[in-house]
């Protein structure tokens, strides 16, 4: 229906108003305020709005990034919710970032319901793409009958799928390793306690390899302590094992792997730990590779670089190396790195880092036109994990981020150029995602699917729940 040249809609007041307005009853259901706090801030300025007649209406845009500023959830009326099909597996989507494992669970055919992403950029990405997909902010601000009045859902429905990856600093190699000792870390064990408190059929946890080795540290002498972590102070991958106890203490089977997700259709070489958790149907089988490296297996062969990038249109958006960088890049071509320099001029390149240990493969280093990528980090420009283009003088361009990790070109990612490439850095390829959906979709159905013996799923041994069961047991 069209009034004045508008697309109109009814609301919940009744009126009839354009499609980009909104009514101060709906702003207040959307922020979760009273209308009388709404009317506040239309005089403050806060939000934009309009008198038509003796009614206020609110543009849409600025209450969104009131909410944004605030860090506060949204909700849509529900007339505006995309109403899902009852056969669908529905996913309540924690720490959302650029929202990658959520695209690649709804390529499987499951539906996101509710996103939680507490950064800024991010929640502007999820609002862009999503405006009608309710948003909340911090974690630690909702309880589980909150979390579901805001996913539409009643205290009796079922709930399918929760599905994030907690901040994985706190568990990187590359960091101090406190694990759960870490404000983030401890993030980690409020997504556990929503899990055991609101037991949805499902639960996805995906977070860095660093999970699998580390260790718990002993609490403060005078913490409680919790009967599950007993003997697993300092013991390597302690950390994991409490997960485990704790999910299989509520009633869940755990499988989990550390998965490569070129065996999977990205054209990356990013391993991280998935843990799928099952309430009621037994231990979910580990995700079904559809590419290797190894032609013996039978499967398509791992994309590269040049397949999924070749037909970007221009212009490319990316961040500059510095020209004491770029003067050694200029010397460099597809696949070669610092040590492809002449040796006289190495130390000068790498400066005090020439002389420390380790392999140093992140220095100088320009992709392979005819490979996957190495892992997308959030910034391409750091020196020791450089990303520099096959054959031009400059890092990947965010158009290329995109197409590695797997979004579509459309997704419109949010930010400064920085936010985007942490955005886009930190999420899950949506290729693993799918897998991971698909194996929840076939699991769901009473499907079952023979694991393949001896099969490389990361570049590591000793990785799965089979691996650990001596451990965790």
């Amino acid at each position: 229906m069209s009034a004045a040249g508008y697309t109109v809609a009814f609301v919940s007041d009744n009126s009839l108003i354009p499609d980009h307005l909104l009514s101060v009853n709906d702003v207040a259901q959307i922020l979760r305020l009273s209308p009388q706090r709404v009317r506040q801030l239309i005089k403050a300025g806060s939000l934009v709005a309009e008198l038509v007649g003796s009614s206020w209406v609110v543009d849409r845009t600025s209450v969104m990034e009131l909410a944004l500023e605030t860090g506060s959830s949204t909700r849509l009326p529900s007339s505006a919710r995309v109403a899902s099909n009852p056969n669908q597996l529905r996913v309540l989507s924690f720490f959302s970032g650029a929202m990658g494992l959520d695209l690649g669970l709804e390529e499987a055919g499951l539906v996101t319901v509710l996103a939680c992403e507490f950064d800024r950029a991010s929640r502007e990405t999820i609002s862009t793409n999503r405006p009608e997909l309710p948003l909340l902010g911090n974690i630690w601000h909702y309880e589980p009958h909150e979390i579901r009045e805001l996913a539409g859902l009643s205290e009796d429905d079922d709930i399918d799928v929760m599905a994030g990856g907690p901040p994985c600093q706190a568990f990187s190699t590359a960091g101090r390793r406190k694990g759960f000792e870490d404000k983030r870390g401890n993030v980690f064990l409020r997504y556990l306690d929503l899990i055991t408190r609101m037991r949805p059929k499902y639960a996805v946890l995906e977070n860095v390899r660093g999970l699998l080795s580390m260790s718990m540290q002993p609490a403060a002498h005078d913490a409680p302590v919790d009967p599950l972590a007993r003997g697993l102070e300092g013991v390597r991958g302690g950390a994991l094992q409490y997960v485990v106890r704790v999910l299989e203490n509520a009633g869940y089977s755990v499988a989990f792997n550390l998965y490569n997700s070129a065996n999977y259709g990205s054209a990356q070489v990013r391993e991280r730990v998935v843990l799928i958790c099952s309430r009621d149907g037994g231990r979910v089988p580990f995700l079904e590779p559809t590419h290797s490296s190894n032609p013996s297996y039978g499967l398509p062969d791992w994309r590269t670089f040049r397949e999924v990038t070749k037909s970007i249109e221009e212009p490319h958006h990316h961040l500059n190396f510095p020209e004491s960088r770029l003067k050694y890049y200029r010397l460099l071509t597809s696949g070669q790195y610092w040590k492809n320099l002449p040796i006289e001029m190495q130390p000068e390149a790498l400066g005090k880092s020439f002389y420390l240990g380790g392999g140093k493969t992140g220095f100088l280093r320009r992709l392979g036109w005819d490979k996957p990528s190495p892992t997308l980090v959030t910034h391409p420009t750091m020196p020791a994990t450089d990303l520099g283009h096959p054959q031009e003088d400059r890092p990947l361009s965010i158009e290329e981020y995109k197409r590695i990790q797997d979004f579509p070109d459309e997704w419109e990612v949010r930010g400064s150029l920085v936010d985007q490439y942490k955005q886009v850095g930190n999420a899950v390829p949506l290729s693993l995602g799918r897998a991971i959906g698909q194996a929840l979709v076939r699991h769901s159905r009473g499907e079952r699917w023979n694991e393949i013996a001896g099969f490389p799923y990361s570049r590591y041994k000793n990785t799965s729940d089979r691996d650990h069961r001596s451990l965790i047991a």
